[in-house]
């Protein structure tokens, strides 16, 4: 066969384009192209096998094969050279196909008299949608000229499924982005939310595949190359930059990428074979992302990670879309992200419904900011950017980690069932707010609840909450890109006192550090960050900032009593350290004339085991201490509490835990020191009844748990509860959930 050339790729887009443009059925269109490519590349067999869905591949459409096949033929990923394709992404040519590896004898498609294969992956954006093949009787070795105009075909063929060309029989053919899809991710932030989908990133639809003119196609990509490799610059530029060595590195590395020369050939190349810019872009990106998934050095994967993040935009100068930050929230907004920061989200405001994440970590500033908030959110939801449009309908479930998206009405009528009976139970919660959370034996506990902004105050009130357990002082430095300065800190904190109306507030000074790094903060190589150096560890170390912390909050007291605790102590010296820290400002404040508090409470969060067990000492300087509950169940149990694999495999009510939050709670009471449990757990109902009934009398959590924690402490007598515990303990049991359940509900 002769060379297959530059204008045969262009001869063939042009009929493919023919072909897009016909009046036909999805079907048709997939036979049509099936018969243009084997006569294009003089091959007797071109097929179509197009993802049915997870595992499956589908036969869809085959010129020299077995017709009666099509529709019926179906494989499993990674099963045959066909699964083989579509596994790794990655092409087959194959000279002796039942020779090759991997090769699976489809009998009902007829294909034994054929022995050359290529397969080359039909992929968008790093998903493979699908597998091109072309056969042949004789021993053939398809030149690396015919795989590439393969190659350019199957974009092609990718973008034409995107747009919807291929409508019909099969659920491999039917309408991408219409049919409803359910995704599972986990749990950041528990609660449910219907709405539309509002993308952070909105997908980037490229709906001209076929240049007319590959000369103005280069001359646009050379433009928009251009406007790239200025904004980049602009990065770059004195004024811009100010965040250090290491962040000046990978700008410069970015730099280099953007000024690649071997890029700037291959998409070049790719619009001289008959694509435009856009599409010659997004096939380069689609090669990209597939490589990303392959490579495991994590120097490699995060410069193709910065390639594909100057593809999108690259594309997004070409096309002319992308976000406007003017463009309207709709009411009923739910936001889908790769990931997201805490600046970003605080632009969107509490106006959003939920927030899907296909990254992030239940520790992360998004996710504190969420729980602040009180919407639901969830992350690692796999691919939810690439499956959902703006203004799709989604269902969140916050409490079973599932999206639904575009769900059926059988979905949806049964999610707005349970919608109802939730919005029926926050009514019975509001006619309790203002009652005293009293226990049936007469125990008072008191109940707090979190905070980390300005806007959170207004909570304060209507969720019934007796003061702030722990307002997150870092959520302000982190939203801004430089340090705040002491007089707006000191500002903002008296802000808060003034919005609490009376009401305690405990200030926990910085917590920066691990996955709370700022933008301004050169990131720190450590091998575990969440027991690095971080929190107290940082504030002793780098005193200066924790100083003028200290400085804003005793001047934003004005006068008024003030709470502070400090965060991550492991042992009695680093809370002496940073109390005495704090005498000292405060000496230096008396003698420049500035008001001192009335009174001052300093305290510490025991969010590390050995601290359970510090000198006698400890508890008699410490005012109060707040049981950190999230950080002290990842080191109480070796879990780390972003690792989805172990963290949930560890219960709150098992009797080891919980016979260690009592032994905390009696060291306290012993020495007189009021004792606190601050988490998410406290905001869940049945392990905040087992922590008031381990000796803790006061809990913090999120506003939206008040009422439910509050709603099972008035219906329930301590004694009785811990008597079930005991007895649970004494059965062997691992956990005291299921007792604790069974005698809830026989008590109903």
């Amino acid at each position: 066969m002769a060379k297959y050339t530059t204008n045969d790729s262009r001869d063939l887009l042009k009929r493919l384009r023919e072909t897009m443009a016909e009046d036909a059925g999805g079907q048709a269109r997939l036979d049509h192209i099936v018969e243009i490519v084997s006569s294009s590349m003089d091959s007797e067999v071109c097929s179509i096998y197009l993802r049915r869905d997870r595992l499956t591949l589908e036969l869809c459409a085959t010129q020299g094969l077995n017709k009666a096949a099509v529709h019926q033929t179906r494989m499993r990923i990674g099963e045959g050279l066909v699964g083989r394709v579509a596994k790794t992404a990655q092409p087959v040519n194959a000279e002796n196909a039942t020779q090759t590896k991997g090769f699976r004898y489809m009998p009902e498609t007829g294909e034994e008299f054929f022995n050359s294969f290529a397969g080359i992956p039909i992929q968008r954006m790093g998903e493979v949608l699908g597998v091109l093949v072309v056969q042949d009787r004789k021993a053939r070795k398809y030149s690396d000229d015919d795989v590439y105009a393969l190659e350019v075909v199957a974009m092609v063929i990718a973008e034409m499924k995107e747009l919807g060309a291929f409508i019909g029989d099969g659920e491999a053919m039917s309408a991408p982005h219409k049919r409803a899809h359910m995704l599972t991710g986990g749990i950041a932030q528990e609660g449910s939310a219907q709405g539309v989908v509002l993308l952070h990133d909105p997908k980037i639809v490229v709906s001209n595949l076929i240049a007319d003119d590959p000369e103005e196609e280069i001359t646009r990509l050379t433009d928009a190359m251009d406007q790239l490799r200025l904004s980049v610059d602009d990065l770059l530029s004195t004024n811009r930059i100010g965040g250090g060595k290491e962040q000046t590195d990978i700008l410069k590395a970015y730099q280099m990428l953007a000024n690649s020369k071997g890029w700037m050939a291959r998409l070049e190349a790719s619009i001289n074979s008959g694509l435009t810019a856009e599409l010659a872009v997004e096939k380069e990106q689609s090669s990209t992302r597939a490589r990303m998934a392959r490579v495991p050095d994590p120097y490699l994967r995060e410069r193709l990670q910065d390639l594909d993040d100057l593809s999108n935009r690259l594309l997004r100068l070409l096309t002319g879309q992308g976000r406007n930050p003017s463009d309207a929230i709709p009411d009923n907004a739910i936001l889908i992200a790769r990931n997201i920061g805490p600046a970003e989200l605080l632009e969107y405001g509490k106006k959003l419904k939920a927030v899907v994440l296909e990254e992030g970590s239940v520790g992360s500033h998004a996710a504190i900011i969420a729980r602040a908030w009180a919407i639901p959110m969830l992350i690692h939801a796999t691919h939810i950017t690439r499956e959902a449009l703006n203004g799709d309908p989604i269902l969140v479930d916050g409490e079973q980690g599932i999206i639904h998206l575009r769900p059926t009405d059988e979905v949806r009528i049964a999610f707005q069932d349970k919608l109802a009976m939730l919005t029926k139970a926050q009514q019975k919660y509001a006619k309790i707010r203002d009652i005293p959370a009293k226990t049936l034996d007469g125990t008072k506990i008191k109940l707090q609840m979190n905070a980390g902004l300005l806007v959170d105050l207004p909570s304060l009130e209507n969720s019934g909450a007796e003061g702030v357990g722990l307002f997150r002082t870092e959520l302000l430095f982190l939203m801004r890109n430089a340090v705040p300065k002491r007089d707006e800190l000191a500002q903002t904190y008296g802000h808060v006192m003034d919005s609490a109306k009376g009401k305690p507030v405990t200030f926990r000074t910085l917590d920066i550090g691990s996955d709370k790094v700022a933008s301004y903060m050169n990131p720190m190589d450590e091998p575990n960050p969440a027991m690095g150096w971080r929190a107290i560890r940082l504030g002793l170390d780098k005193q200066g900032v924790m100083k003028m912390q200290l400085q804003a909050l005793i001047r934003g007291a004005q006068g008024r009593s003030l709470r502070i605790m400090f965060p991550f102590i492991a042992q009695f010296n680093e809370f002496r350290d940073a109390r005495e820290l704090f005498f000292k400002v405060l000496e230096n404040e008396k003698k420049i004339g500035h008001t001192i508090p009335s009174e001052i409470k300093i305290g510490a969060m025991l969010e590390t085991p050995s601290l359970a067990f510090a000198p006698d000492q400890f508890f008699e300087q410490c005012d109060f201490i707040s049981i950190g509950g999230n950080d002290l169940k990842q080191f109480f149990y070796a879990a780390d509490r972003e690792n989805e694999r172990v963290r949930k495999r560890y219960d709150t009510l098992n009797v080891s835990y919980l016979s260690f939050i009592e032994l905390i709670a009696e060291r306290c009471n012993v020495h007189g020191t009021p004792v606190s449990f601050c988490g998410e757990d406290a905001g869940k109902p049945i392990e905040a009844l087992c922590f008031a009934a381990m000796g803790l009398r006061e809990l913090s959590m999120r506003p939206a748990s008040i009422g439910p924690v509050k709603n099972i402490l008035l219906k329930t007598d301590l004694n009785e509860a811990r008597n079930v515990i005991n007895e649970a303990r004494k059965s062997g049991a691992q956990s005291v959930r299921d007792h604790l359940v069974e005698w809830l509900q026989n008590k109903n």
